[in-house]
């Protein structure tokens, strides 16, 4: 059998598919951005339809540009952008409203309501999480409330619930395949972690319907087949993980202690733990790591809601660079001694702060301050608060502050400048891979070895290669004066 394997990439700006050889390089990919919906402050919204077409689209593309047909294909797996919310019609398949995007903040006040009723603390036993509007429950819920007719029909069986891997293997199957995996439904705020099943209490509360919910399987396992008529052949699905867990897998984290950060939209940093279940002290997550052959494996998450995205601000919203890659160099032009701080909280702040209420700011202007200080100050606050993130996982997970070696991914990684920065702020070295497609191949890792045509995991683990360490080379006295600096910004942004 071939060992070409094909990562469906469905991330939060675009769809993108890659073709891994035997060896695990890139023989072709192809990518497209879609719209983004805000019909409201802090509202964030795709189309079901728009993602679904890029992504038939992107797959197709990769192929040509491998020179390769579906039947060369031994496998697909699959990686998503987490807690997006698609609800649709049984028979027809066809979404009943947009997507509600992770980054939406709408269910705010019903999150503050369970809260006041004391729930909180039901959720974050069982699944792990705090009641907070990025997670899918809430939204789910607020589909069932605010769309006309959407409850009823909802109890008579006719809807379906996914993020947005269920939806789209529902898609490449035709109907045939209603589920998801461990990672995806442990980010619904429904699934409870433990005993690894939808849980009848918070399904409950939330007024959801058990029949709207799809199967859930272990990351690597029998999904279903493509409907030939797609790509010209039947491709078996065979590995699923929210994009975080799979960029987990594919930085080869597997042992506890290892970890990894994602820099993308947002910014993930996920702490392996193991077997071990760690309830975290400091506002961090439970969540699950990954689920192989029915054994789970737990990671502590710090969640960061803008990375790159802010970097798009810069690009989009206040047009002080033309290309994203230029943030870097612009970075390296600010004055030293203006200290600007910017508190990207444009949809709230996520860990370990958990204020939804929290809009961006800027302190430290003067009339000096120019587009460089901005750039600065926006690939800062992406250090920033990594480093607080791993202050609470220190805390949380009994490790030495010199045992932190961060293993990196995503768009912002690419940039020499923001990578020593973060080593700098961090005191701790950052590991930059040779292959930054890390999410993508971790989903290709699930398929291909489900698949038999890729290693297992001792072998995948040891071809992890190195590109570049970057070490601390910042000196105590201007760290700390820096990070006394953002954390008073911080103070002062809060809700």
């Amino acid at each position: 059998m071939s060992g070409y394997i094909l990562a469906i990439d469905q991330g939060t700006t675009s769809s993108r598919a890659i073709v891994f050889d035997g060896n695990m390089r890139i023989a072709g990919s192809a990518q497209k951005e879609f719209t983004q919906y805000y019909p409201q402050s802090g509202w964030v919204e795709h189309d079901p339809e728009e993602i679904w077409k890029t992504v038939v689209w992107a797959v197709r593309q990769a192929l040509k540009k491998a020179g390769l047909e579906a039947s060369d294909i031994a496998a697909i797996g699959i990686t998503n952008q987490r807690e997006t919310v698609v609800v649709w019609e049984r028979d027809s398949g066809k979404p009943i409203h947009n997507a509600i995007v992770w980054q939406d903040r709408r269910t705010a006040s019903y999150c503050e309501k369970l809260k006041r009723q004391d729930l909180e603390k039901t959720f974050t036993r069982k699944t792990g999480l705090l009641l907070d509007p990025y997670f899918s429950g809430t939204k789910l819920s607020w589909m069932l409330a605010n769309v006309k007719g959407t409850r009823a029909r909802a109890a008579r069986g006719e809807l379906c619930f996914g993020t947005i891997d269920t939806f789209l293997i529902w898609r490449l199957t035709g109907g045939k395949s209603f589920v998801t995996d461990a990672t995806n439904a442990s980010r619904t705020l429904m699934f409870n972690i433990e005993s690894q099943d939808w849980d009848e209490e918070l399904l409950k509360i939330l007024r959801i319907p058990a029949d709207m919910l799809p199967e859930v399987k272990d990351c690597a396992a029998d999904f279903g087949v493509t409907e030939q008529k797609l790509f010209g052949a039947e491709i078996p699905i065979l590995g699923v993980a929210g994009d975080q867990q799979a960029a987990t897998i594919g930085q080869a984290c597997f042992e506890p202690g290892m970890l990894k950060s994602t820099y993308g939209t947002g910014c993930f940093a996920l702490l392996n733990t193991g077997a071990d279940m760690v309830r975290s002290k400091n506002r961090l997550l439970t969540t699950v790591a990954y689920r192989l052959d029915g054994k789970v494996t737990y990671a502590l998450e710090g969640s960061i809601f803008i990375a790159g995205a802010a970097v798009q601000w810069l690009r989009d919203g206040i047009k002080v660079i033309k290309k994203a890659e230029h943030s870097g160099d612009l970075a390296a032009e600010a004055d030293p001694t203006q200290d600007v701080y910017l508190v990207p909280a444009f949809t709230g702040l996520g860990a370990p702060h958990w204020d939804a209420e929290a809009r961006g700011a800027i302190y430290g202007m003067t009339r000096n301050t120019g587009p460089a200080e901005f750039a600065r100050a926006a690939l800062e606050a992406v250090c920033y608060q990594t480093r607080d993130l791993l202050d609470a996982m220190h805390k949380d997970w009994k490790s030495s502050d010199a045992d932190t070696v961060l293993r990196v991914d995503g768009g912002m990684v690419a940039s020499d400048w923001t990578m020593q920065r973060l080593a700098d702020i961090l005191d701790a070295p950052v590991d930059r891979p040779t292959i930054l497609e890390t999410t993508a191949l971790g989903a290709a890792w699930l398929a291909g070895q489900r698949a038999g045509v890729w290693p297992k995991q001792k072998a995948f683990a040891k071809a992890w290669a190195l590109d570049t360490q970057f070490k601390p080379q910042m000196d105590d006295k201007t760290r700390n004066a820096k990070l006394k600096g953002w954390r008073d910004a911080v103070r002062r942004t809060l809700s």
